[in-house]
């Protein structure tokens, strides 16, 4: 059954990424209120088609979630495959891959203050996937092979660059743009180049080679930059790789880290990898500054994650956020750790398919 529902979840995940009763948990536990964080999203993608993505909403001083807070405040659905959410300045951005949107909201209210349609001259949707930002550019890869800049204080289109096939990742480093090329709407026949893009003339100047379906990619503060590569889902296993953004190669394959998902937060990655067809997971933390694993085992008490989708860290005060999506068709769970591997809470039932955080930080006089 489970190497069934494997097979199944690949084939999702090649255009969209990609069980015990849960009625009885509770909708979250009590949660100890920090000083620095008002409070945090997380997106829920839903299922590939379904229409059914939603946005959750924890206030840490009430101690209350609401789980489709988007619809409560803009009395209208999120849309299909929410992809990305991500925070800059006083906005917050969400990628939506099938309804090729992307909603900004204000932080504070999660009120939409502009949707930003991304379709071709031919009224063909682009299918965004995920967003970067520098220097007040929003930069945003598409599945049909460009990355679209936004002005963020507009909030205008200013343009689109071309790269490769089917682009499933962007980071910002060294003045340049990095986007990982997946080729995966073209499965078997992936991919396997970084594009370079030069934000100057936001014009690509090259392509890295890397191992094939290049996917989640990151900058460390080191001038390098980390791609995860998923393989063939078979003979070609994941890996993780990295690229000098000095010389613009590629210059180590981590073979014995096959790593499907990451991010980086000062030193520490972390890395976490889900085999689909034996439903099994790790999370270890890997020294950027070093390159070397540090932790195999970053949960250091008893808790199991089943199916880690999603993973992200509170940057005020360290603490590691991951998403556990189980089988892929029921609510999922938030849970917060500690940087010693400890878990802190966990918030239930918070959305279908939940896979990004985004933390929001007591509202100021000096906000801009």
């Amino acid at each position: 059954m489970k190497k069934k529902a494997g097979i199944i979840l690949i084939l999702i995940l090649i255009i969209s990424t990609g069980c015990d009763d849960l009625h009885d948990k509770e909708i979250f536990n009590k949660v100890t209120a920090t000083q620095e964080t008002a409070g945090l999203y997380v997106l829920s993608e839903g299922l590939f088609n379904m229409n059914n993505s939603t946005l959750a909403y924890y206030d840490f001083k009430t101690q209350k979630m609401e789980t489709d807070y988007f619809l409560l405040m803009n009395q209208r659905g999120l849309g299909d495959t929410a992809n990305d959410i991500k925070l800059y300045g006083s906005k917050l951005y969400i990628v939506v891959n099938v309804s090729s949107q992307i909603e900004v909201l204000d932080i504070h209210t999660g009120i939409c203050i502009k949707r930003i349609p991304l379709f071709s001259e031919n009224n063909i949707a682009r299918q965004p996937r995920y967003i970067a930002f520098h220097k007040d550019k929003a930069y945003v890869c598409s599945f049909d092979g460009t990355v679209a800049k936004i002005d963020t204080a507009s909030l205008k289109l200013e343009g689109f660059a071309k790269v490769g096939r089917h682009p499933d990742g962007l980071c910002v480093q060294n003045g340049k743009l990095y986007v990982s090329n997946s080729g995966g709407l073209d499965y078997p026949n992936y991919d396997n180049t970084v594009s370079v893009v030069d934000l100057a003339t936001f014009k690509e100047i090259k392509k890295i080679t890397v191992r094939i379906n290049p996917y989640k990619i990151h900058a460390d503060a080191y001038g390098d930059v980390y791609v995860v590569s998923r393989g063939n889902y078979g003979t070609i296993k994941y890996c993780l790789q990295r690229i000098d953004s000095r010389t613009d190669e590629l210059v180590q394959t981590f073979d014995d880290l096959e790593v499907l998902n990451f991010t980086i937060e000062g030193d520490n990655a972390y890395l976490y990898s889900y085999d689909f067809y034996k439903a099994t997971a790790w999370i270890k933390v890997f020294n950027v500054r070093t390159e070397h694993v540090e932790r195999e085992n970053f949960i250091t008490d008893s808790t199991k994650i089943d199916t880690p989708y999603g993973i992200d860290v509170n940057p005020v005060n360290g603490d590691v956020y991951i998403t556990n999506a189980y089988s892929f068709t029921v609510w999922g769970d938030l849970l917060c750790f500690t940087k010693e591997g400890k878990l802190k809470f966990t918030l239930s039932n918070i959305g279908l398919n939940p896979n990004g955080t985004v933390f929001i930080q007591k509202k100021n006089s000096t906000e801009e």
